[in-house]
C-alpha cells in the first residue's frame, strides 16, 4: 500500500513538474480580457493583433504600423531665428517665465504638434451558444510567437490559435473543435475611422479606409485590410460583409493590411494591390506551413537569450494573480518571464525594414491614443532599444537607426530655418513624418538636444559590435549632431561656461515657475558625450582630424556637473532642486544611466550625489520611470534596490487602481500604457547580472538577494564580446563562457575569484580600445554639501587575451 501511494505521489509530482514546465515561458489566464490592457499582444513588426479571447465574440484588434493621420510634412518655420536671442537674454536676466512665453508665440510648432498612430480597426469572430462555457484557458506563448484560446461549450472542446506570421506578413486565426461539424461563426471587419468601407469581393472581405486629418494636416494614409477564409467540413457564404460558417470541422483565416506608405515623404504604393498580393501569396501555403515557417523566423532571435532564476510554486498560478502578489511572495521565474516578454515585445514591434517602436509599440485601439503614441525622444523612445545590442537583438535596433537617418535629413531643414545652424537638429518629439521642429507648448517642447541623444544610439551599436562600416555609415550623422550644436552654444554669463540656451530639464519646473533654462545638467551630459563620441569616431575613420580638435576645445569649455547643498547632482545649472520633488523624469541622472560618465570607481563623488538625488526622488513613479530606476539602481551596484523597483514595477494595475505598475497582459502602465518601461525593465535586469560600460565586463554587478543562484545565456556586452553562459550559486560566479567576436583583451570584474588558463592579474587602463573610458571634470561642490564615502566590495580584476572568434571558460573559485 505505501508502495502505491509513493507511486501515485511521484506520479503527481511529475505531471505537476511537467504542467508548470509547460506554461513556463506562457502568459496565461483562467478568464477572458475584460478591456484591452488584459488582451495579448502580437506582432510581426508591422502587423500588430490584440487577443482577447471572449468565447461568444473573440475580438482581433489589429494595427498596421504605418497608419498615421496626416501626411508628409514639415512643422519647422523661420519665426524663431529672431527671437531666440531675446529668449536667451530673458534667461540670463532670471526673467524665467517671460522667456517660455515668447518661446510658445514664436518659437514653438506654428503649424502642427505632429501626427497620431492609429488602430485599422477589428476582425470579430461570434459563436452562436458560446455564453456558457467551461474549462477556460489562454495563453501567449513567448518561445512560438502563438496565442491560443480553449474552452468547453456543451460537452465540445473548442481552440483558438492565433498569430501574426513573420515570414508571410499575414495574421492567421485557426479554429478547431473535438467534434465534427461544431465550428458554427460569423466573421466580420469593423474600424472606428469614419471614411472606412467594407465591402465583399468574391470570396473576401475587404475594408478600406484613409487615415484622420489632425491639426489641419489631412490624412493621406490609404489602407485595405483583406479576409479569406479556408474551411474542412460544412458551409461557408460570404455576402453581406460577413463571413458565415456553418457546421465546420475546422476554420482558418487569413488577414492581409497594406497602405500607400513607402517613406516619411512617398505614399505612392499601390496598396489595394499590395493587399491582394500578400493575401494570394500565402494563401498557396497551408496553416501548418506558414505556422511553421513563423516558428523558426521568430525563434532565431527568441532563442538567442535564456534566463533561470528558479522556479517555485507560485509559477503554477495565472499571470495576472502572479503580478497582483509578486512582492508578497518568492516568485522570480516571473521577473525571468517578464525579461522575455520584453524581447519578445522588440521581435514583434521592431522588425528591419520597418518603422521603430513607437510609444505603445505597434498596439493601439485608438484613432487618438494618448500622447499620439509617437516618439518622445526626452527618454521614451531612446528607452524602447535599451535591450536592443544588450539582450542580443541588434537587428531589432534597425528601425530606429534608421529613423536617426531620417531625422538627421529633416533636422538640416530645421536648424538651417529656425537657428541658422549648420548640422541637423531634433527636439523631444518626431512622428512617422520626420518632423523635427518643437512642438506642444515650450514647457515640455522645447528642449533641442534630441539629436545628442540618438546619436549615442550609432556610437552604442559600434562597441557592440565593433563594425567599422557601420561606424564609415553613421559618423557624419554624428557629426551633423555635433555641428549643429557647435553653432548654438552661447557664452552664460557668470563662468563663461558654453551653454545650451533655451532649453529644459526635460518636463520638469523649477523654483522659478517655468521649465526653461540654461546650461541643465542633461544637456552638458548629453553634449560630453556626443562630442566625445564624435572625437573618437573620427581617429576611427580617420576624418576630420581639425574638426575634432574643435570639438575638444569646445569640449572642455561646457559646465562641469555639480554637487548642490542638498549633497545631490544639480540638475540645473543653478542650485535650484527640491529634495521633494518627485517628478518622474531624472533627466540629470542620464550620466549615470544610459551614460558612464558617473561612476563608483571613478569618480565617487558624483556617484555618491547622484545616488542622494535618485533616493530624493523616490521609488514609486509612472511605469517607465521605474523602469529607468532599475537601471539606475543597478548603476549603483545596490541589486537588492534594483529589485525593489521591480518589485513596485510588478504590482498589478486595474482600471480602479492607480499609480505605475503592469497591467494583466504585462504592458507597462505608466498608465495609461507605454511600452517603454517593459523595455526599460529588461535592460534593468540584464544590467543587474552584466555590465561593460565600466573598462571591464563586471560579473553580477547588482545581483539581488532573491536571486542567489542562477543562469544567464546570450547576453552581448561592449567590445563584441557575448556571454555563452554565465552562472552562479550562492550569490559568486560559478561559471563563464565567453565567446569574442572581435579579439583583444577581455578585462574581467567580479566579487569573487575567478581562474582559467590564460587568465592575469589586471593592471593599469584596460588597452581594449572599445573600453576606453571618459575623462570627466571634478564637480563643483557646493560648500553646504556633506558627501558619503563610496564604500565597495573588494573586486577582481583579471585580464584575458582573446582572439576573434573563439570562446574562453573561467570558473569562480
Amino acid at each position: 500500500m505505501n508502495k502505491f501511494w509513493t507511486k501515485l505521489l511521484f506520479l503527481f509530482l511529475t505531471i505537476s513538474s511537467l504542467q508548470a514546465q509547460e506554461k513556463k515561458w506562457k502568459l496565461w489566464y483562467d478568464k477572458p480580457a475584460s478591456n484591452w490592457n488584459e488582451a495579448l499582444p502580437l506582432g510581426n513588426g508591422r502587423l500588430g493583433a490584440m487577443v482577447f479571447g471572449v468565447p461568444a465574440v473573440e475580438r482581433l484588434q489589429l494595427n498596421e504600423e504605418t497608419i498615421w493621420g496626416g501626411s508628409p510634412n514639415s512643422n519647422a518655420h523661420s519665426k524663431s531665428k529672431a527671437a531666440i536671442p531675446y529668449i536667451q537674454k530673458l534667461i540670463f536676466e532670471g526673467n524665467y517665465q517671460a522667456a517660455q512665453e515668447l518661446a510658445n508665440e514664436k518659437v514653438m510648432s506654428q503649424t502642427n504638434d505632429g501626427m497620431p498612430y492609429e488602430t485599422f480597426g477589428n476582425v470579430y469572430i461570434s459563436f452562436p451558444g458560446h455564453q456558457g462555457y467551461q474549462d477556460y484557458y489562454r495563453d501567449l506563448d513567448l518561445e512560438k510567437a502563438i496565442s491560443t484560446v480553449s474552452y468547453t461549450v456543451d460537452g465540445v472542446q473548442y481552440q483558438r490559435e492565433v498569430f501574426s506570421a513573420f515570414e508571410d506578413d499575414v495574421i492567421m486565426v485557426r479554429l478547431t473543435a473535438d467534434r465534427a461539424a461544431s465550428i458554427t461563426c460569423n466573421v466580420q471587419m469593423t474600424s472606428p475611422h469614419d471614411n472606412a468601407v467594407a465591402r465583399v469581393r468574391e470570396d473576401q472581405l475587404t475594408l478600406s479606409g484613409q487615415s484622420q486629418t489632425h491639426d489641419h494636416q489631412r490624412g493621406g494614409v490609404k489602407f485595405q485590410g483583406r479576409i479569406k477564409a479556408s474551411h474542412k467540413g460544412g458551409e461557408l457564404v460570404v455576402k453581406d460583409g460577413l463571413i458565415s460558417v456553418k457546421e465546420a470541422d475546422e476554420l482558418t483565416l487569413y488577414i492581409s493590411i497594406a497602405t500607400n506608405f513607402i517613406n516619411y515623404k512617398d505614399l505612392s504604393e499601390e496598396y489595394e494591390q499590395k493587399a491582394a498580393n500578400i493575401l494570394n501569396a500565402a494563401l498557396t501555403k497551408d496553416y501548418d506551413a506558414i505556422k511553421k515557417a513563423h516558428v523558426q523566423f521568430y525563434q532565431q532571435f527568441y532563442n538567442r537569450v535564456s534566463l533561470d532564476l528558479g522556479v517555485t510554486s507560485e509559477a503554477e498560478k495565472p499571470t495576472d494573480q502572479r503580478i497582483e502578489h509578486f512582492a508578497e511572495v518568492n516568485d522570480p521565474q516571473l521577473a525571468a518571464l517578464y525579461f522575455q516578454f520584453a524581447r519578445y515585445l522588440l521581435i514583434s514591434c521592431s522588425q528591419p525594414g520597418g518603422q521603430p517602436a513607437n510609444l505603445q509599440g505597434i498596439w493601439n485601439d485608438m484613432l487618438f491614443p494618448p500622447w499620439e503614441s509617437k516618439y518622445t525622444v526626452n527618454i521614451n523612445a531612446e528607452m524602447n532599444y535599451w535591450p536592443a545590442e544588450l539582450t542580443n537583438l541588434s537587428e531589432m535596433h534597425e528601425p530606429f537607426l534608421q529613423m536617426v537617418r531620417e531625422v538627421s535629413e529633416t533636422g538640416a531643414e530645421t536648424a538651417k530655418k529656425m537657428y541658422g545652424a549648420r548640422g541637423w537638429v531634433l527636439h523631444h518629439n518626431t512622428d512617422i513624418w520626420r518632423i523635427t521642429g518643437p512642438i506642444d507648448y515650450a514647457a515640455s517642447g522645447m528642449w533641442p538636444s534630441g539629436g545628442a541623444w540618438l546619436s549615442q544610439h550609432l556610437w552604442e551599436r559600434y562597441l557592440y559590435s565593433g563594425d567599422k562600416d557601420f561606424l564609415q555609415e553613421a559618423y557624419p550623422i554624428m557629426k551633423g549632431a555635433a555641428q549643429f550644436f557647435l553653432d548654438v552654444l552661447i557664452e552664460e554669463p557668470t563662468h563663461q561656461w558654453l551653454v545650451v540656451s533655451p532649453s529644459s530639464s526635460p518636463e520638469n519646473s523649477h523654483i522659478h515657475g517655468a521649465t526653461l533654462a540654461a546650461g541643465v545638467t542633461m544637456d552638458n551630459q548629453l553634449l560630453f558625450d556626443l562630442f566625445s563620441n564624435v572625437i573618437r569616431a573620427s581617429k576611427i575613420v580617420e576624418k576630420d582630424q581639425d574638426f575634432a580638435d574643435t570639438l575638444s576645445v569646445t569640449r572642455s569649455r561646457l559646465a562641469p556637473m555639480q554637487i548642490g547643498q542638498y549633497g545631490q547632482l544639480q540638475e540645473w545649472m543653478h542650485d535650484w532642486d527640491d529634495p521633494e520633488d518627485k517628478h518622474r523624469h531624472v533627466s540629470h541622472l542620464y550620466g549615470v544611466f544610459p551614460s558612464n560618465q558617473i561612476s563608483a570607481f571613478r569618480t565617487p563623488k558624483l556617484f555618491d550625489a547622484a545616488k542622494t538625488s535618485l533616493m530624493y526622488r523616490g521609488d514609486p513613479s509612472t511605469g517607465w520611470s521605474m523602469g529607468w530606476k532599475v537601471n539606475l539602481w543597478a548603476r549603483f551596484l545596490d541589486g537588492d534596490h534594483a529589485y525593489k523597483l521591480l518589485q513596485n514595477q510588478l504590482s498589478l494595475v486595474t482600471p480602479s487602481t492607480r499609480g505605475g505598475g503592469t497591467y494583466a497582459n504585462m504592458f507597462d502602465a505608466h498608465p495609461p500604457f507605454q511600452i517603454d518601461g517593459n523595455f526599460g525593465c529588461a535592460a534593468g535586469i540584464a544590467e543587474m547580472l552584466m555590465q561593460s560600460q565600466e573598462g571591464a565586463i563586471h560579473l553580477l554587478p547588482a545581483l539581488p538577494s532573491a536571486w542567489g543562484e542562477g543562469n544567464i545565456k546570450g547576453l552581448r556586452a561592449r567590445g563584441g564580446f557575448e556571454i555563452v553562459e554565465l552562472s552562479w550559486k550562492d550569490h559568486k560566479v560559478d561559471k563563464l563562457v565567453i565567446k569574442s567576436t572581435q579579439g583583444g583583451n577581455l578585462r574581467l570584474r567580479s566579487e569573487n575569484k575567478l581562474k582559467a588558463k590564460g587568465l592575469s592579474i589586471a593592471e593599469g587602463e584596460n588597452p581594449n580600445h572599445f573600453f576606453e573610458l571618459p575623462e570627466v571634470k571634478a564637480p563643483l561642490i557646493s560648500e553646504k554639501a556633506k558627501l558619503n564615502a563610496v564604500d565597495l566590495p573588494d573586486y577582481h580584476e583579471y585580464d584575458l587575451s582573446t582572439q576573434a572568434g573563439e570562446a574562453y571558460t573561467i570558473i569562480g573559485k
